[in-house]
């Protein structure tokens, strides 16, 4: 462990960052020299605009401190790192401490830019990730790998309008490592619009695409909305019931036997209100969570239906997802709520469509496209209009029914950032970006 630091009143222990043959930053613990301002080995960066650049100098008890008196101010230090070895993971770990400091997630920031020949392969480079915050200690922890043609790497400390606060820098490494493994999840969505059918006929027909997906090696499949209503006359007093209740504990059975997650959009009666909900069943037929709509139609709130209140993230066996349901994607701050609590997919059972463009109008398919892109998260649409889609970060389309009825699934990789132009790995720039305090008109309930 490092040695003990007195920061303000606080007795920290410091991160234990170890200087072996290993480490490629030079002076990681920001050692000044005697008459050094900043710490040796290290270079100041700031802004073209001088006046907001932040203070930045070395501290009596090691490290650097970085405030400003403008606080909007920004600036940090810098390093070239060399002996970088293209498709070499690197452990990347920094440690600072905190004084009257507003917004570390948004302020503080660790960047990885790949280079070669001294020329930066990305602009935006690769954000580490971090501050996990306690006790005043912010701490980054990341394993990043470098592209294969990369020669070298920009190491950068920056603070980005400290607002009043304080932060004293203690430590970075930057040392060779393991590859993450990946994180495959295999995810499939159905495309099945039953007709002329009664609930008990459309429940057989669910649980037998759920027994297809179960024989493809599916980690998790996400069926239709109101799965016992579509295609059948059935009164919503026929098909409402509790969750659990009857209705779930069948899917739950056939999420048993297949040893798969299931989505499933249902009718929920509780007590005397009726909810449009979906469950998430886990491989053992529990139910793991649900999902009440939030956002309804006038089809649904003309019938008595009972809006929810609530965006749950569900943790699984291989991430973190969440569940809209249909009209929820007429509106970006659902997805927006469920990314910024961490869900790396979001499953859509969905009456309505994601037909494709028509007449320049944006239709479903390139609403569900954007909500994938502006969160950063995969999106999983199981439609009656349309197709039932995987669709990737970056929008692309990976799986579709393209008009045929079944099981429609691929493979991801939860743990696979990429890169876009200019901006960087949006699922974790974007977020940092955001102006939270300048939305204030998105939560005022108009009269």
């Amino acid at each position: 462990m490092g040695k003990h630091i007195i920061f303000g009143a606080a007795l920290i222990i410091g991160f234990g960052i170890c200087a072996e043959a290993q480490e490629l930053v030079s002076n990681h613990t920001f050692e000044a020299g005697q008459t050094a301002t900043v710490p040796t080995g290290w270079s100041v960066w700031g802004p073209e605009w001088a006046e907001a650049a932040c203070r930045i100098r070395a501290s009596s008890g090691g490290g650097f401190v970085v405030d400003g008196n403008d606080p909007f101010a920004v600036g940090g230090v810098v390093q070239d790192i060399k002996g970088i070895k293209g498709g070499q993971a690197y452990a990347i770990k920094s440690v600072c401490l905190l004084r009257d400091f507003p917004a570390p997630y948004y302020s503080l920031l660790v960047r990885v830019s790949w280079m070669r020949d001294g020329k930066m392969l990305h602009q935006a480079g690769m954000l580490v990730r971090g501050p996990i915050i306690e006790n005043g200690i912010a701490k980054f922890d990341d394993v990043l790998v470098a592209p294969d043609d990369a020669d070298s790497a920009r190491l950068s400390l920056g603070v980005k309008w400290p607002r009043g606060g304080l932060v004293l820098w203690k430590s970075v490494s930057m040392q060779p490592a393991p590859a993450p493994e990946p994180r495959k999840v295999k995810v499939g969505t159905v495309y099945l619009r039953p007709r002329n059918s009664t609930p008990q006929k459309n429940l057989k027909l669910w649980c037998e695409q759920i027994d297809d997906a179960g024989k493809l090696g599916l980690d998790i499949v996400c069926l239709g909305e109101a799965i016992l209503a579509v295609g059948t006359s059935a009164p919503m007093k026929d098909r409402a019931q509790p969750i659990p209740g009857p209705i779930s504990e069948v899917l739950a059975e056939a999420a048993k036997r297949n040893k798969i997650w299931i989505v499933a959009g249902l009718t929920e009666l509780d007590g005397e209100i009726v909810y449009n909900t979906a469950v998430l069943l886990d491989r053992n037929g529990e139910l793991a969570g649900k999902y009440r709509k939030v956002h309804l139609p006038r089809e649904e709130w003309t019938k008595g239906v009972r809006p929810g209140n609530e965006y749950p993230v569900f943790e699984t066996d291989f991430g973190k997802v969440a569940i809209q349901i249909c009209y929820d994607w007429f509106f970006p701050e659902a997805a927006e709520i469920f990314a910024l609590q961490g869900a790396e997919i979001i499953f859509a059972p969905t009456w309505g469509n994601t037909l494709p463009d028509k007449d320049g109008k944006v239709d479903g398919e390139s609403t569900f496209r954007v909500r994938a892109r502006d969160n950063g998260v995969y999106m999983v649409p199981s439609v009656y209009d349309g197709n039932s889609m995987v669709i990737d970060p970056m929008g692309r389309i990976l799986a579709s029914n393209k008009g045929k009825e079944g099981v429609f699934w691929a493979e991801i990789d939860l743990n696979k950032r990429e890169l876009l132009d200019w901006v960087g790995n949006w699922r974790s720039i974007g977020p940092r970006h955001r102006m939270p305090h300048t939305y204030k008109a998105l939560t005022k309930i108009l009269q």
